[in-house]
């Protein structure tokens, strides 16, 4: 860090219980006991007004965990590899992930991992809602290895689903959404899920309620339920982002 050289400025925007926009140049080092040698950003929590807590995770010399991560009773969890490797364990199994990699952990288990230099990684957890006679298990690839799916009939926007969609264990989702250059929503979404959103590479623009905004690779967004929202791809490579979804039940009153 260092004196700045232009008035100060950001793109930040946080609306607490609808929606959020966080910039990579705006965020902060957070203190998490569990994580060593890492410079830890704390992006959605339920101070937001999210119901999951989701970090942006950078490694420096030595960055590993001293205990498990979601090791609280009854929280599943998720870790995404952006750049770099590392190892990670869920229960007695070691998992080497390289970028794209993916490793689910059911709400049984904690994740630990040892990370290279410089790896950047996204964790995320949130309480696990059962469902009688279901069960969620270890889900673990790499998205470089999968083929995007057409999107609504178009083919300029391409989706990834790293989880099981048909399995009623699970009750939440990952995927990767892409939009080539001029791709779009098919329509501007209303509902009950919630998202929260880191955006891989290029960049596009973003309806949040009636408000258009500039997105770019490095951004962070979380969307509360029943906010509109929809994006078009803009510049000259595909805008895409790893996204979150609860799915598969019903609202509890």
């Amino acid at each position: 860090m260092s004196y700045p050289e232009h008035p100060l400025s950001t793109r930040a925007i946080v609306k607490p219980g609808l929606w959020a926009v966080l910039p990579e140049g705006g965020l902060v080092n957070n203190v998490i006991p569990a994580i060593k040698g890492c410079r830890v950003s704390i992006v959605a929590s339920p101070k937001m007004g999210a119901s999951f807590v989701q970090y942006i995770i950078t490694a420096q010399k030595d960055g590993h965990t001293a205990t498990p991560l979601a090791s609280e009773e009854g929280v599943e969890s998720f870790i995404y590899i952006v750049n770099g490797s590392a190892k990670v364990k869920a229960g007695d199994n070691v998992y080497d992930l390289t970028a794209g990699g993916y490793l689910f952990a059911p709400a049984e288990y904690g994740v630990d991992f040892t990370a290279e230099d410089g790896t950047k990684l996204l964790f995320y957890k949130q309480k696990y809602i059962p469902l009688a006679g279901t069960k969620a298990h270890i889900v673990t690839g790499n998205v470089n290895e999968m083929k995007y799916e057409v999107y609504e009939g178009m083919d300029n926007v391409g989706i990834k689903d790293l989880l099981p969609k048909d399995d009623l264990g699970f009750d939440m989702n990952m995927h990767i959404l892409s939009f080539e250059p001029g791709g779009c929503h098919s329509f501007v979404e209303t509902h009950v899920q919630e998202h929260g959103a880191y955006v891989l590479t290029g960049s596009g623009m973003y309806i949040m309620e009636q408000q258009w905004l500039p997105i770019e690779k490095g951004d962070f967004m979380w969307f509360g339920p029943y906010v509109p929202q929809g994006a078009y791809g803009v510049g000259r490579e595909p805008f895409a982002y790893i996204y979150s979804k609860d799915c598969n039940r019903d609202v509890l009153l």
